[in-house]
């Protein structure tokens, strides 16, 4: 009897050639991302390595404080004088004074009683929903949030059994007024209704009706969480975020998270800011704070300095008036070229383009003469819905603005 042995493809083996064929795959459909390699300061223009100096718009650096002079001093004096890292989560020795004064000014900046930082929004998003929300609660989100959202709710659900989600078309008031009433009358929601939104929606540049997201969440007795990553330091006339653009009051807002990595100094870094008691909560039991490092302490002074100049500046005045000024001038002169942009009041420009390798393509033309916009296809925008993003920043002046038209005009051409 001759014995026969079957050789099996090991793990390896498969995973290698899962990866080859959708890298493959990618590259054949003109959609395969190359990293760029920047070796210098983030700016209004960077220094690209195969490119030189190009112009830079495709950076969320919204006040153009990333390399402010003043923001990397307080940097460096934070790391000579408290070291490169926490090496400890916040409750066992993680917690230094500069992250204390940062949440500090964070509550002062938003007006509410007390916040809490991170080392992303995404840890703040994936921390909010798990520790604040118990089974019998039900999470209503807008379909475009952002995806730290989208994942963060999806996590909760998982942890917390019992726990319900719902979603409503991007915008559509009617649609969470529906939402809302079928979560009144669902005898399995017996506990908090949370809605969810971005201020700023990231890909289309649009903002949420506060006021009226706001006025629903009233009638129906429900909790309203925002993530203003895209509005903090942008919206209203003293940078405050979205709530301040409509007039409204931190306190309007029941939690808002956000980013320091941004229009905040482009550190790193996040943030949950509300209710004192929803703190407390989040440092006693989110486990993204209890299980992984603190925001390094010179992020945390970097933060800190760039909030501090936003908050001194005039209102209605300063870097924020400079960025609107730039928006409007961008806007109008990315209509003249012929390109269908998305309306809004924010520094976020999306130039539709509809095809996922055209925008790829377009991006490696326009950054060709010297012009720094990335295409977004699928998965970070639905399939058909490819654009170029582009983001002004208070850093740029007209002169760049201008560089980009006539790349624009150029392309179009």
């Amino acid at each position: 009897m001759v014995m026969t042995t079957t050789t099996h493809a090991t793990g390896l083996d498969i995973f290698e050639q899962r990866a080859c064929a959708i890298l493959s795959q990618l590259k054949d459909n003109g959609q395969l991302k190359h990293l760029q390699m920047i070796e210098g300061p983030m700016d209004a223009t960077v220094r690209l390595r195969g490119y030189g100096e190009v112009a830079c718009f495709c950076s969320n650096n919204y006040l153009g404080l990333a390399n402010h002079p003043e923001v990397v001093t307080a940097g460096l004096e934070g790391l000579k004088k408290f070291g490169a890292g926490t090496a400890s989560v916040r409750f066992i020795c993680g917690t230094f004074a500069p992250h204390e004064t940062l949440e500090h000014t964070i509550a002062k900046f938003l007006g509410v009683e007390a916040a809490y930082t991170f080392v992303s929004c995404w840890n703040a998003n994936e921390a909010i929903f798990a520790t604040l929300c118990e089974p019998g609660d039900i999470i209503i989100s807008d379909e475009l949030n952002h995806a730290s959202l989208i994942d963060g709710i999806r996590l909760a659900t998982v942890i917390k059994k019992g726990l319900h989600k719902a979603i409503y078309k991007h915008g559509d008031l009617g649609g969470l007024r529906k939402q809302l009433e079928m979560a009144r009358m669902n005898p399995e929601v017996t506990g908090c209704i949370w809605v969810v939104t971005d201020g700023v929606f990231s890909m289309e540049g649009d903002i949420a009706d506060l006021p009226k997201v706001r006025a629903l969440c009233d009638e129906f007795g429900a909790l309203l969480v925002m993530d203003d990553s895209h509005g903090t330091g942008v919206m209203g006339h003293a940078g405050r975020g979205t709530h301040e653009h409509y007039g409204m009051k931190g306190k309007d807002i029941d939690f808002h998270t956000g980013t320091l990595g941004k229009a905040l100094g482009g550190g790193a870094g996040g943030y949950i800011a509300g209710p004192k008691k929803g703190i407390d909560l989040l440092i006693q039991r989110g486990r993204p704070t209890l299980f992984s490092n603190a925001l390094p302490v010179t992020v945390a002074c970097s933060a800190n300095k760039a909030i501090e100049i936003l908050m001194k500046e005039p209102l209605g005045g300063g870097r924020v008036a400079k960025l609107r000024d730039n928006v409007a001038y961008a806007r109008a002169g990315i209509k003249k070229t012929g390109f269908d942009v998305l309306e809004s009041p924010t520094a976020i420009c999306p130039i539709i383009v509809h095809d996922t390798a055209k925008a790829i393509a377009m991006s490696q033309k326009l950054l060709e003469m010297g012009v720094y916009v990335i295409g977004f296809g699928y998965p970070v925008v639905p399939e058909g819905h490819a654009r170029l993003r582009v983001q002004i920043s208070a850093a740029h002046e007209k002169s760049h603005i201008d560089k980009l038209i006539e790349a624009l005009l150029k392309l179009k051409g």
